[in-house]
């Protein structure tokens, strides 16, 4: 999603009925009113705010679209959970593609191809193009157009995508990208698998990790090992300043104002539980409800549910139409004085969607409700800047951003974190230990009980060190281009059925074929060296939305290659069919 200044980008209408008219102008005009007064720039001069408190002057008519109605589950024979809206009038082309670290710079990409219609930005008078500037990294192909829109500041005004119905070839080269140079620096992708050559797309599961990353961890245990802040010895010190080096580089990956605003845990599963567990048990109460999206992996799933049956709160849903995308104007129906909190992905794991999560923070910010970003799958594809999505928490896993297992971080905003109990208890999160009472550290430590994946920070930080020498933007530019090309090639395979077609995507290709076990596909390419994934991707209810139990699911990452896509379409084409 791309903005200027404190101008607000308008929902465009839904409408689709007479009923739904009034209804749809309301939505644009909450959300209008929430992004102004939140501020939804580029992020350049903003910075972290607190959640406003309850009954915001000027939006006491957002009661107005209240409706605590439970939202019924999906069956596959069931209409979607709204209209079917016009052609003309779909939901606008507005995520947050990502934004950067350094200074909130917006990177929007995910314009639509479809039905032919597609024509670059730049040849469009109607475009404003919001940055120029070279990327570090990326170098435009001989044959390109000027300018790669998807590295465009801002959208069009006022332009409506249209559904995606089929895949035409698309028109925007591959971007110039060093890939042989960076597949060279993981070890793992030059090795044979059943006699091939490793075709790796299983990404959105794991990454594999570079050689500096190895290097990093290899050297702490054969040279620093030493438990962190509490010695007066030399490696002690060694260790802590490697330690606290690699939460200065996590902050300086999210753009957070302040290196305490970072707590180690052991991924975005634990991420979430410890805000579950901490800022829910406090704020949280029975009665209260809690929003998350049809799209969420069980990880944003599950933690909400225990806690709602410990406290007696209702997790409540925002529903996805048949593309995959989220129906923003179900979720102004749904936030309410009684939601408590929202928690919802960037990146959906099993779909690829990328989420309009500005507007959704807006929104909920307009109503004094805080909200947590499941960055899982953004932080491998995209530049994230916290302070420009106005996140009060984010999360992510070092395994997804080329790091090593078991280590990922939580951004929380300086204000929450203070006012949040621990939710461990161990040694160094104290300041003092009596049996009458115990005495906490401040954020992060209060936050991070006993002795830490020091190996797995060290490692997290030479990931995050290896991705910006690559270049965020250009990893995400390349990608999203890779994507295109896949997309293309993979419809030319019979029968192959895409879930979810979303027109803005991260490099996830999910897809099913009809009279084929998706787990007999994933065995078939396995047997020539692709690793795909096969299964429910831990999204069963994003999964059941297009009446299915599992996919096979490809997924990208900057080292693959065209050549790769290749070898996965000669793989289907010859798979053998019952």
């Amino acid at each position: 999603m791309s903005t200027t200044g404190n101008n607000a980008p308008a929902l465009p209408a839904a409408a689709v009925g007479p009923d739904e008219s009034a209804h749809s102008d309301l939505v644009r005009q909450l959300l209008t009113e929430a992004l102004s007064r939140t501020g939804s720039g580029t992020g350049a001069s903003r910075t972290p705010q607190p959640v406003p408190p309850k009954g915001v002057p000027g939006l006491s008519h957002l009661s107005a679209v209240e409706n605590h109605s439970p939202v019924p589950p999906v069956h596959p024979s069931a209409q979607p959970a709204a209209p079917k809206l016009a052609e003309s009038e779909k939901s606008p082309s507005t995520p947050s593609g990502g934004h950067s670290p350094d200074n909130g710079e917006s990177y929007a990409f995910g314009e639509p191809r479809c039905n032919g219609s597609y024509r670059p930005q730049n040849n469009r008078p109607d475009t404003k193009v919001a940055n120029r500037n070279p990327l570090p990294g990326l170098a435009e192909a001989e044959s390109a157009t000027p300018e790669y829109y998807f590295l465009r500041g801002a959208q069009p005004a006022g332009k409506s995508p249209l559904a995606c119905q089929s895949y035409p070839k698309t028109t925007t080269p591959i971007p110039k990208f060093d890939v042989e140079g960076v597949r060279r620096d993981f070890p793992a992708l030059h090795q044979t698998v059943n006699g091939r050559p490793l075709v790796w797309l299983d990404n959105a599961a794991t990454t594999h990790k570079p050689q500096a990353v190895l290097d990093a961890t290899a050297q702490f245990y054969g040279r620093d090992n030493s438990n962190i802040h509490r010695a007066a010895h030399t490696l002690a010190a060694r260790s802590t300043e490697l330690f606290e080096a690699g939460r200065e580089k996590v902050r300086k990956f999210l753009g957070a104002a302040d290196a305490k605003e970072i707590i180690f845990v052991r991924g975005t599963t634990e991420a979430i539980n410890l805000v579950a567990q901490s800022y829910g048990r406090k704020n949280i109460s029975a009665g209260d409800e809690i929003i998350v999206t049809e799209l969420e992996h069980h990880a944003n799933i599950v933690p909400w549910q225990l806690l709602a049956e410990q406290v007696g709160a209702t997790v409540r849903v925002i529903p996805i139409n048949d593309r995959g995308e989220l129906i923003l104007e179900e979720y102004v129906k749904l936030i309410g004085d009684r939601t408590k909190f929202v928690s919802v992905a960037h990146v959906s794991n099993s779909l690829g969607t990328v989420n309009p999560v500005e507007q959704i923070i807006a929104l909920a910010h307009a109503r004094g409700v805080p909200v947590l970003v499941d960055g899982a799958q953004s932080t491998p594809h995209l530049p994230v800047n916290v302070a420009a999505l106005n996140a009060d928490f984010y999360a992510f896993s070092g395994h997804k951003i080329f790091g090593p297992t078991g280590i990922g971080a939580l951004y929380g905003k300086a204000a929450l974190l203070e006012a949040m109990p621990p939710w461990q208890g161990g040694g160094h999160m104290i300041k003092d230990v009596r049996f009458e009472k115990t005495v906490f550290q401040h954020a992060p430590e209060k936050f991070e009980a006993g002795t830490p994946d020091i190996a797995g920070v060290v490692g997290l930080g030479a990931a995050i060190d290896y991705l910006f020498k690559v270049g965020i933007p250009a990893i995400a530019a390349y990608e999203h281009a890779l994507l295109e090309y896949a997309t293309h090639a993979l419809s030319a395979i019979p029968g192959l059925r895409p879930i979810g077609t979303a027109p803005n995507k991260a490099s996830v290709l999910s897809f099913v074929i009809p009279g084929v076990a998706n787990e007999t596909i994933a065995r078939q390419l396995d047997k020539q060296g692709i690793a795909v994934r096969a299964g429910h991707h831990c999204a069963q209810p994003a999964i059941r939305h297009f009446g299915l139990e599992t996919s096979v699911r490809p997924s990208l990452a900057f080292y693959n290659t065209r050549e790769e896509i290749d070898a996965l379409v000669r793989a289907l084409h010859s798979l053998k069919r019952s």
